[in-house]
């Protein structure tokens, strides 16, 4: 079963630091994802957009910067170097954490970087024009208070929301990119096998989450990204529920957990039982495995995001879940996209029509709820390559053995 009957401190053992040889994205590969932008935007008539601290701005400039309530970002026009908007008394610490350097355009406490903003474009070419509005892309994460301070002093521009360009760019996965995550996927999948080894009956879901931290930093992280355990009709919750659970035999066991590495993200869920496996609990758990499989199956070059998810729904109303969102079955989409966020576009929903291309990458999460009884979920990544797609984590192998260590 490979579940129990290993002690913490073995359980700890068993795992090393995983992180040697790993490479962060250097400068060279920002400075290709700006050029990459800036021809799309070209290419579509954009002429500039506002990257926010976040993901964003460390997606194309390596720059970590952590979003407030002060406007700290950087301007991308679609022609010429890209610039920083901080406020004044930031301007050194800025320039300290850039990887892409470019000029900062500093704000004091009493002036308004929304009209710095303005500034900043006609500056570089791009002035306000109300016959023929130039479009400005507004970075989709920024806080509500800096479009609506924006808006009011740029009516001669289109403003618009900067995704078109940021999810164009990032949802296309690199080669180095997919490499570092793969080893944090590889990561967190040496987690999980640790974990579910020194399960014991009475021990408690907080226990088992301070034991995961503890896991995910000896292979090498900095601590867990986050953390889910549920036990018994609590793994009917997709996201966890409200009080602390004990471990019981016979108990469906949920864990779903991931870390962050040189900023990108592991994201694996698990479930088997704890204890005698019931025949409900089986039949359940494979038609969870079966409807993942469909899932993978659909996930070809074009076919639409919203395919991936029906092939998934089909399965699982054939066993006779749903149907569609109706419980007992799958609640949510099968999947979501994964990078620098733990969720990004595009998704495997029936609504997302984003053809799947190569470098794309998602999980796969067809889980299966049954309020009052229990809820099992298989989720691992996937990566469109041009022969279609490959998984970075093999999934669940059977409920008997479901790390595949007795095989």
């Amino acid at each position: 079963m490979n579940i129990g009957g290993t002690s913490i401190e073995q359980a700890l053992a068993s795992l090393s630091d995983m992180t040697a040889g790993m490479t962060p994205i250097g400068k060279d590969e920002h400075a290709q994802r700006i050029v990459k932008a800036q021809t799309y935007m070209r290419e579509q008539g954009i002429a500039a957009i506002y990257l926010n601290a976040g993901a964003n701005l460390t997606y194309f400039t390596g720059t970590k910067w952590y979003a407030s309530e002060r406007m700290v970002g950087a301007i991308l026009p679609a022609s010429g170097p890209l610039e920083y908007i901080a406020p004044a008394f930031e301007e050194s610490t800025l320039q300290g954490f850039m990887l892409v350097e470019g000029k900062v355009n500093c704000w004091e406490e009493y002036e308004s970087p929304y009209q710095l903003f303005v500034d900043v474009l006609a500056r570089m070419g791009i002035p306000q024009n109300t016959a023929h509005r130039p479009r400005v892309g507004i970075c989709e994460s920024a806080a509500f208070f800096i479009y609506d301070g924006i808006k009011p002093l740029a009516a001669g521009y289109a403003l618009e929301n900067a995704r078109t360009v940021t999810a164009y760019c990032r949802s296309r996965k690199s080669t180095a990119e997919i490499a570092l995550m793969q080893r944090v996927m590889d990561m967190t999948l040496a987690v999980h096998v640790a974990t579910a080894s020194m399960l014991y009956e009475g021990i408690t879901t907080t226990e088992v989450e301070e034991f995961i931290q503890r896991a995910h930093r000896k292979v090498g992280a900095p601590r867990s990204y986050f953390c889910i355990v549920l036990f018994g009709e609590a793994t009917a919750y997709p996201h966890g529920v409200n009080y602390v659970q004990t471990l019981k035999p016979g108990d469906m066991v949920l864990i779903d957990t991931g870390c962050q590495v040189m900023n990108y993200i592991s994201d694996i869920t698990r479930s088997y039982v704890y204890g005698t496996i019931s025949e409900r609990q089986r039949s359940v758990w494979n038609s969870e495995k079966k409807a993942q499989a469909a899932a993978f199956a659909a996930a070809q070059l074009g076919v639409p995001c919203g395919d991936v998810d029906r092939a998934a729904r089909t399965s699982l109303a054939s066993d006779g879940f749903g149907p569609g969102y109706k419980l007992p079955g799958l609640p949510h989409r099968t999947g979501h996209g994964i990078g620098l966020d733990i969720h990004e576009w595009p998704y495997l929903v029936g609504s997302d029509s984003t053809p799947l291309d190569v470098g794309m990458c998602f999980s796969n999460e067809p889980m299966i709820c049954i309020p009052g009884e229990f809820g099992i979920r298989h989720e691992d990544h996937f990566y469109m390559t041009e022969n279609g797609p490959r998984w970075f984590t093999q999934p669940a192998h059977s409920i008997d053995d479901p790390f595949g260590l007795n095989s």
